[in-house]
């Protein structure tokens, strides 16, 4: 839900309808798939090419469905998921039917640890889109030192193929004017020209150091890009951490002077990730705010 706190900040309310879309395909941490829309609602209502440097879950991506559109992200395996996704989704069904048989064929968690073990021997997009699903919380925590995959498996079944199949065709109808690319953020955002979009989510710094690319992502060096792509007539919306405080260290972000325009904020709902810290326990007050940056 977006907060009373910014509709203090419009006068005259400037968001456009966006339908909801929240069949998500990758379990994900920090997945914005069910505020996808919220989001997205904030983007132009006419732009050139929609580009997206950190691609993840891709649920902005999908909500979107843009007519031209850029992604990318570090992970060669993640990309190489939504490259198949696009082009060849009958391969993609194919990955997950094969391990679907081999989680489901000895008692849990035997055959999540046989993916597990397959992923961390050869890392590849097929072992990596079922481990999405089935580990807990699509919380997918790689070691910094070797890129091992360390996450346990979760409580729940991950969803039937069949399931899984209605959703990646609607999946590859979204994605399909989208052209994906294995780049750091930098690379990716300087393709952005006058009247095109930038989506920025990059890792949160006080609350995913864990996870893939949260390790050594430099905050001060994407802010670099967004005053370059503002300069040029790029128009660029940031996700970053809402709060001024994650547990008890205090957040602080450095948001350079005047470099945007607009701030609004939008509740997540509670933190998997924290959840997934703190062994599960529910943690009711834990509640995850994200704000919304616009250069426009």
């Amino acid at each position: 839900m977006i907060s009373d706190q910014t509709l203090d900040i419009f006068a005259e309310p400037e968001f456009r309808s966006v339908q909801p879309f929240k069949s998500q395909l990758l379990k994900w941490v920090g997945n914005k798939q069910r505020f996808a829309h919220e989001i997205v609602s904030f983007f132009p209502s006419t732009y050139g090419t929609y580009i997206e440097p950190f691609c993840g879950s891709a649920a902005i991506l999908a909500t979107l469905a843009p007519k031209k559109g850029i992604a990318s992200d570090i992970s060669p395996n993640l990309i190489g998921i939504w490259s198949m996704v696009k082009s060849d989704p009958a391969t993609v069904l194919n990955w997950y039917k094969e391990r679907y048989g081999i989680f489901h064929s000895a008692e849990r968690p035997i055959g999540y640890e046989k993916i597990k073990t397959s992923y961390n021997s050869d890392p590849n997009p097929a072992d990596l889109l079922f481990l999405s699903r089935s580990c807990y919380g699509g919380v997918v925590r790689f070691r910094k030192r070797d890129g091992y995959m360390s996450t346990p498996c979760g409580a729940h079944d991950p969803i039937s193929p069949d399931s899984f199949a209605i959703r990646l065709s609607e999946w590859n109808k979204r994605i399909k004017n989208t052209d994906f690319f294995c780049s750091d953020f930098s690379g990716i955002m300087r393709k952005a020209v006058a009247g095109d979009i930038v989506y920025c989510d990059p890792p949160y710094a006080h609350s995913q150091a864990i996870l893939y690319g949260g390790q050594g992502f430099s905050l001060e060096r994407l802010y670099s890009e967004i005053k370059s792509c503002k300069d040029r007539g790029v128009k660029v919306a940031l996700s970053i951490d809402g709060k001024k405080k994650s547990g008890s260290v205090i957040c602080d972000v450095n948001i350079p002077l005047g470099l945007f325009e607009r701030e609004v904020y939008i509740s997540l709902g509670r933190s998997m990730l924290k959840r997934f810290q703190m062994e599960g326990e529910s943690l009711p007050d834990d509640e995850v705010e994200d704000r919304l940056l616009l250069t426009y």
